[in-house]
Parts: C-alpha cells; structure tokens; sequence
C-alpha cells in the first residue's frame, strides 16, 4: 500500500502542482491513501475531497500549521499537521483566513527588507510591477519560496538556497504568533488531530533548531506537547532510520498515532516514494 499524508499543491500553498494535478500525479504513482497539507491553507480540500473519489484514492483532509513555540525564553518555529478535520468549522476557517492576510502582509514587508539589501549592492529595487510579476503563476499565497523563485528569474540569485542564504533568512519577518494550545484547540474543536510535523527534519521547521538529540528532542515533547498533540510524523524523507525508529518506538509508548509523509512541493516530485507501514492508513 502507498502512503503519502504530507502534500503540497500551488492551489494553495508553495506546491509546483494544482491540487488536479497531484492528483493526477498520484494516481499515476498508484498512491491509495494521501492528504493535501498546504500551509496555512484548506483552500484545496473541497476540490480534493471530490478528487479523491474521482480518482478512487482514499483521502484525509490536511493542513500544515506554523506554531510560535515558546521554550527556555526563546520563541522557536515548529509545524504541526492537522487531519481529518470538518472544512465547515467557522472558527478554523475565520483563523486561516487572518493568517492569510498576515502573509500577505509578511510577503511585502519582506520585500521591502530586500530592497534595504538592494540597495546596498546597487541591485533595482522591487517595484509594484515586481510584485505583479512574483503573483503571477501563484494561486496561493506569496511565499518566501516564490519569491526565491522570483530572485531566480531576476538573475540575482542561482538557486534557491543561495537566495535563502544570501537575502531571505536576513530580511525574514515573523510569521503569525499562532501559539500550540491554539493551533490544537482548532484543530480538535474541528475534529480533527493534530500532529507534530517532521521533529528531526535537519532542514526545515524542526526541534533540531533546538536539539539535534533525539534524546532530548522527545523530552522536549514529554514535558511540553503531549497535551496538546494526537500524533508524530515518523516518516519523512528527510527522516533518516535512526530518526525514523526513534519516533515510533516514542509514539507507541505514549498511545500516539504515527503519520508519514514525504511533504512533496513537486521539486522534484517525489511524493509516494517512501515505505510507509500500512497500519497507518489503518489509524484513520
């Protein structure tokens, strides 16, 4: 059985795919069980419910979530999952909404920390028609991705990594202060469950930005999270075995479900590559 609960699409976060064309895509993979997990965003679910019985692929509605978490003073950065949810729930809906307009908001004050930059290294300042152009093609929200990929096509930069390196991670802004009591409590209010998303990704929104221990990483857990989460992503394709074993033998001691995914953007598609245990698809 292929498992992948961990999808992006441009029809509503930083996928390189619409919503139809992942499922397109995954139908060709013959992937049975998937979810849709833009960030921030259910704009995609409807259309992937009545896809997902177009296509006959079992479907679990999906949202990535971005959480202020607060440790040892510091605020850190963590995503968390959402599934199975009701798409009607107002209040989940009306929260999304605020975030959107947030990273709006977040988008163009980025940009204007990028021409600070600019102008330091006598680069063309963005303009209006600028943004226009970085829109264009984005059937979501403005992200920094898709201004890394506008960075690209200016010739400023050769990759995404080095606009990251060079300009995004200096002129970033923060990202809604949506704290985890709050994320679980729309999450569950809306019936659904509430995971903790790739824990040991080296590269992404992780608490190795904490701890690279997976020791520790599990106590930070224990002592801060269990309340507040149904599950643990413990597959991921930048999971290696050791992270991977780690948290399954975490989640079954503590009664939590375990998801996977390979939190595919399509760049490249890889979404239904990894060895997903089929009791997983069982949980749900």
């Amino acid at each position: 059985m292929k498992i992948d609960l961990h999808i992006h699409t441009s029809t509503g976060s930083d996928g390189a795919l619409s919503v139809v064309e992942v499922f397109q895509e995954a139908k060709k993979r013959n992937i049975d069980l998937i979810s849709i997990t833009d960030h921030d965003s259910t704009d995609a679910q409807e259309r992937a419910i009545a896809l997902a019985r177009t296509h006959s692929i079992a479907y679990v509605t999906g949202v990535e979530l971005n959480v202020t978490f607060e440790y040892s003073g510091k605020s850190v950065s963590l995503d968390f999952l959402g599934y199975g949810y009701n798409t009607d729930n107002q209040e989940l809906h009306k929260k999304l909404q605020l975030i959107k307009k947030y990273r709006e908001t977040r988008a163009r004050q980025i940009m204007g920390n990028l021409n600070v930059e600019f102008a330091k290294e006598n680069i063309p300042r963005f303009t209006e028609e600028d943004v226009s152009n970085m829109q264009e093609g984005v059937d979501g929200i403005l992200s920094r991705p898709h201004i890394a990929d506008y960075l690209i096509k200016k010739g400023i930069v050769n990759n995404r990594q080095e606009a990251f390196d060079k300009y995004l991670i200096k002129c970033d802004v923060p990202k809604y202060p949506l704290s985890l009591a709050e994320a679980s409590s729309l999450i569950r209010d809306a019936s659904g469950i509430l995971v903790l998303a790739h824990p040991n990704d080296p590269n992404g929104t992780s608490l190795v930005s904490i701890t690279s221990d997976l020791d520790e990483q599990t106590n930070i857990i224990e002592e801060h999270m269990l309340e507040y989460i149904d599950g643990v992503e413990c597959w991921h394709s930048r999971h290696d075995a050791k992270a991977m074993t780690h948290y399954i033998e975490f989640a079954r001691k503590h009664g939590l479900l375990m998801t996977g995914g390979t939190d595919c953007h399509q760049k490249p598609i890889i979404m239904g590559t990894l060895d997903i245990s089929d009791f997983v698809a069982e949980q749900f």
